[in-house]
């Protein structure tokens, strides 16, 4: 199966049909390429793109430009995010076209879920061209 939640032991071995129940706690962080931001990932199609994770921004983090290459989905559990459009602060939501590009950061920090059809192309910094996760 395409679709699977890594370092969850057993997973892989499910029947088609079945649930997956994941312990979310027990999953470690992962870092992701841009430093103060780590993911665990929760739900993932690498060959589609598709992926569902948690992301912790450390105080201070700033996301370079990217573009959305498909819809992008984050709710916020703490903290806030907020970038030249807005602000989305715990318990708050926003989604962003295909095709949006903007620069994110999180001054004081947040703990987010976020979904995605396919993965972020960076437009400028170290990954700029790149889909990255």
């Amino acid at each position: 199966m395409a679709i699977t939640t890594p370092n969850v032991p057993g997973i892989d071995a499910l029947g088609e049909l079945a649930s997956r129940y994941i312990g979310v706690e027990a999953l470690p962080w992962k870092p992701t390429p841009t430093p103060g931001i780590d993911m665990k990932i929760l739900m993932q199609d690498k060959d589609s793109g598709l992926l569902t994770a948690l992301f912790r921004w450390a105080p201070g983090t700033s996301l370079p430009l990217h573009e959305h290459v498909e819809v992008e989905q984050t709710y916020v559990l703490q903290g806030s995010i907020e970038d030249d459009e807005g602000e989305v602060a715990a318990g708050d939501f926003v989604w962003r076209p295909r095709g949006n590009r903007h620069l994110a950061r999180s001054p004081k920090g947040a703990l987010v879920l976020s979904f995605f059809l396919r993965p972020n192309k960076f437009l400028e910094g170290e990954h700029a061209g790149q889909n990255l996760e």
